[in-house]
């Protein structure tokens, strides 16, 4: 998809493309669900903008357009501007900077900051399938990253030591991630890398018909036993591969995410850190080595922008609308 493309100059273009992704056969009413061709109208006229239409169902009777219902409803950028941010935080693979955008798309940097979490917001996949299978094999580990700034939920002022004995990583952000070699990862940010933690999210996420690879960290050893299979590295010894035993691929993972956060996105607040590790999934779920093209992420993000709604009114500072 070139920047020279219509749909990056013109917000009718971009409306057109983004009606072509959610309404393939035909606009349908986001309000009551009526898809019947005969009761949706197209509204014209100076007193309707382009792209609204109006629900004849006898119980409906609402206007639509096709951001309603998705994280760009209510936007006053135009959409070809969204559509230019999408394809940008796609295409780079270490991100693309709210201040970077700003000066990009020529808004407000404030704008461009809520604009780039709406984007992350579609990239998250609200049905993930299972990992894994009979003959896959899943690396898991967990790294750190960031000053912690929620508190650990052992109320101690003992700093637990890391693998290697140090106590580097006790007021840092812990993340976990799983990988299927060859397929797709999944990366969750947790308040600490405990034994009930981690298989929790295994099990909820990984096929136990899997064969399981860590490393030799503890909280793995009673849970590799509920798999098929499962092989270590000793890290501690300088082991990173045996035959076909690693964890290179969720480490390669961390490599591109840690790269990402350090020269690109710099600062991240412990309350938005799990929308970024949405960001670097998709982009990795979406890689060109699965023979995705930037054209095809762009469209798989636009299709994940429904039912997503962002606003930061509760008390959590995110809900769906």
């Amino acid at each position: 998809m070139l920047l020279t493309d219509n749909r990056f100059q013109d917000a009718s273009e971009a409306r057109k493309w983004f009606e072509l992704q959610r309404w393939p056969n035909g606009p349908w009413c986001p309000h009551c669900g009526n898809a019947n061709p005969d009761e949706i109208t197209a509204l014209h006229g100076k007193a309707h903008r382009e792209g609204v239409y109006q629900c004849n169902e006898k119980e409906c009777r609402l206007q639509f357009s096709v951001t309603v219902g998705t994280v760009m409803e209510r936007s006053k950028i135009p959409l070809n501007k969204w559509l230019l941010a999408m394809h940008l935080m796609s295409s780079s693979k270490k991100g693309y900077s709210a201040h970077q955008l700003h000066r990009t798309l020529g808004i407000t940097y404030q704008s461009a900051w809520f604009l780039a979490h709406r984007i992350r917001e579609a990239m998250k996949d609200m049905n993930p399938e299972p990992m894994g299978g009979e003959g896959k094999i899943i690396e898991a580990d967990e790294t750190y990253y960031g000053k912690r700034e929620t508190p650990r939920k052992d109320k101690t002022n003992r700093k637990p030591p890391s693998k290697s004995r140090k106590t580097g990583g006790a007021d840092k952000r812990v993340i976990f991630g799983l990988v299927e070699r060859g397929g797709k990862a999944r990366t969750f940010h947790i308040n600490q890398a405990t034994a009930w933690e981690v298989r929790r999210l295994i099990v909820k996420n990984a096929s136990r018909k899997s064969v399981l690879h860590t490393d030799e960290a503890r909280i793995y050893t009673s849970l590799g036993q509920e798999f098929e299979g499962h092989k270590t590295v000793i890290h501690s010894d300088y082991e990173y591969v045996r035959g076909t035993v690693h964890t290179n691929t969720v480490e390669n993972v961390w490599s591109v995410f840690k790269r990402g956060m350090k020269g690109i996105y710099q600062h991240c607040g412990e309350a938005h850190l799990h929308r970024y590790l949405a960001e670097f999934d998709f982009r990795y779920n979406n890689r060109a080595a699965l023979k995705i093209s930037d054209t095809e992420r762009t469209e798989n993000i636009a299709k994940g922008v429904e039912g997503k709604r962002l606003t930061y009114r509760s008390p959590n500072k995110a809900s769906y609308a």
